[in-house]
């Protein structure tokens, strides 16, 4: 197969894909949920051809070559070297986040600073815990944890938190600053640390940089569940396959603990996916972030300073507070736009906006929505 450029529009139609189905047979543009409409890369595409030249697709143990290709990858991107028995593979991330919760008792409570992505909010349900919501703060159009605040509102059953990192919906990477300051609250106040880092390569500002926090930070090293996946980089959710780094042996066994009778194990397809994903050393990344470094400077010229600053992922966070919605899908979609609203994330008035498309659809979407914000 050959490779397609990552500037060709590709119909989506008819493939079920959530994305686009959400708005058939309407003229709506979508920009919302985190997939984007470049073509995964083709030697997913060679890797998986391969396998399927075997005639079955039965239950599958992980194989070691995943966990070898994993343990590369982190320590090419990040030079961090894990061993083989810190690694847990998930089918997902939110699963993880989910089975990390699940190890607390009943009469305990997590924190999660907001807006974040919209299935942090739904672990407390999940999981029978007490919540505890604490807002980010919007510092020179940075978003930053409120360190203080977070211990305003520490209760004694507090044990967890849960962060996105880079952030999800407001785009910051964290600074080594950042998290070292978490990571002595963490360590102060005896909690434990959950990261979701799922967008770890997808690096907007040349600038920033992803800093995994048991590796920044060792010495709460053992307080701390680390998630990753390759679907995002590589746009392959489809074929969702994760991982959790856990040092901690009694967190990890705790944590492979809650996997039983409710947590399937991940299909060989998917294992093969995320093997050549782990193994890429090719130049796919690097012209992936150079076409969504410059949708980036697109999207900036037309919403200005209502964009927050992004360090990273391909999800711009748009303040729109200004314009006294009733019903921000509403508006956005009456001038032909499929927009995420932030009141889903934790924060109202906001939207977020996914710029990781070719060039040709991004600039009708930018068009429509320079018309939706001036109305």
């Amino acid at each position: 197969r050959m490779a397609i450029p990552l500037d060709q529009v590709i119909n989506r139609q008819g493939t079920q894909s959530t994305k686009w189905e959400k708005y058939a047979d309407r003229d709506i543009l979508p920009f919302w949920i985190a997939d984007m409409d470049f073509a995964s890369p083709d030697f997913v595409f060679q890797a998986l051809q391969q396998r399927l030249e075997h005639p079955i697709l039965g239950y599958t143990k992980t194989p070691d070559t995943l966990t070898e290709a994993f343990q590369g990858w982190l320590a090419y991107h990040f030079n961090w070297h894990v061993p083989e028995e810190w690694i847990v593979w998930l089918p997902g991330v939110v699963p993880g986040l989910n089975m990390a919760a699940h190890t607390l008792n009943c009469d305990q409570s997590i924190m999660i600073p907001t807006p974040v992505y919209y299935p942090f909010l739904e672990i407390g349900e999940n999981s029978g815990l007490e919540q505890i919501l604490t807002p980010l703060q919007l510092i020179n159009g940075h978003w930053e944890m409120d360190i203080e605040r977070m211990g305003d509102q520490l209760t004694k059953g507090t044990k967890m938190v849960f962060i996105a990192n880079p952030q999800n919906p407001t785009g910051r990477a964290y600074t080594l600053d950042e998290l070292t300051a978490l990571a002595q609250f963490i360590e102060a106040n005896d909690l434990l640390l959950v990261s979701d880092d799922i967008h770890c390569n997808l690096i907007i500002d040349p600038d920033a940089k992803h800093l995994p926090v048991a590796l920044a930070v060792p010495e709460i090293a053992d307080r701390t569940i680390s998630l990753f996946a390759a679907t995002k980089t590589y746009n392959i959710p489809g074929l969702s396959c994760a991982a959790a780094v856990i040092p901690n042996a009694q967190l990890r066994a705790r944590f492979q603990g809650m996997e039983k009778g409710l947590v399937p194990g991940v299909g060989p397809l998917n294992h093969v996916a995320s093997q050549a994903c782990f193994n890429d050393r090719s130049d796919w990344v690097p012209n992936l972030l150079t076409q969504l470094r410059a949708n980036h400077e697109r999207l900036k010229s037309v919403a200005g300073g209502r964009m927050s600053t992004l360090d990273a992922t391909y999800l711009a966070w748009i303040d729109v507070r200004d314009l006294r919605l009733n019903d921000l899908e509403a508006h956005f979609e009456s001038h032909g736009l499929g927009i995420s609203d932030g009141k889903q994330f934790g924060l109202e008035g906001h939207i977020r906006f996914n710029f990781a498309c070719p060039k040709a659809t991004l600039d009708e979407g930018l068009a429509r929505l320079q018309e939706s914000l001036n109305d």
